[in-house]
């Protein structure tokens, strides 16, 4: 599958700020509901086109906006990080940019989801009320969790009990989104940590070695369950694309 520009799409339209994204398109003709991966820490690598590929599998016309697209990784991270922690800015933009491309295809449907991962399930959280459903896989709450959920779509998210930066997190999320009355499932997994989704280690390779002794990395078990969740979820709230 390509990558496409989504400069068009950005805040003034005339292709600048640029943007890029990797397109997974469903086999057959259309249309499928939507789907945005916000990626984790380490970018559009190739575990985040594997999820992509996985959704579009299933029946979604997938999208993930390169939230580095203006300098790569190392410039960018500390912007998007900011972001996310001011609840506004540039990365909101361009998860905006990937929905508005996805509605505006003739092959799809209109309904659009967000799903995210690590830094991306901190996105998936805070953008959820500009999407139709939202599945945030060990994302960092915002400050304004209760905020957010009141006005938040339907919420599908998945945690591991052994993620020690995020111990306590599907509690807190699950409880925001049921006084708010949202539709949710929330589970954690007791033997997951971070990033437990992925199907290899990622990021720099002196860094795996630090992440695995951390409990981060992948767990097939509890990975293939969260799939079955998110897929069943999503079908239930913007539909399966066509047999």
């Amino acid at each position: 599958m390509p990558d496409i520009d989504l400069s068009a799409m950005t805040r003034d339209g005339d292709g600048s700020p640029s943007l890029s994204g990797y397109l997974a398109r469903p086999e057959g003709s259309g249309p499928w509901p939507g789907v945005v991966v916000a990626h984790e820490a380490f970018g559009v690598d190739e575990q985040m086109r594997l999820h992509a590929d996985r959704l579009a599998r299933a029946g979604y016309l997938t999208i993930v906006p390169d939230l580095y697209s203006e300098g790569g990784m190392l410039r960018c991270v500390r912007g998007v990080m900011g972001a996310l922690n001011a609840g506004h800015g540039r990365a909101f933009t361009d998860l905006a940019a990937g929905r508005d491309w996805l509605r505006a295809q003739d092959d799809c449907t209109g309904r659009v989801g967000v799903i995210g991962f690590c830094l991306g399930g901190g996105f998936a959280i805070a953008a959820a009320p500009d999407f139709d459903v939202s599945a945030p896989n060990y994302g960092f709450l915002p400050e304004d969790v209760q905020a957010v959920a009141a006005r938040s779509c339907p919420m599908v998210a998945s945690y591991g009990a052994k993620d020690r930066q995020l111990a306590g997190a599907a509690d807190r999320l699950r409880r925001a989104l049921l006084e708010a009355g949202v539709p949710n499932d929330v589970k954690e997994y007791p033997h997951a940590g971070h990033s437990f989704l992925n199907e290899a280690p990622n990021g720099p390779k002196p860094l795996r070695v630090v992440l695995r002794a951390m409990g981060t990395g992948p767990h097939p078990e509890s990975a293939a369950d969260a799939w079955q969740r998110i897929e069943t979820f999503f079908a239930e709230h913007i539909g399966p694309g066509p047999e």
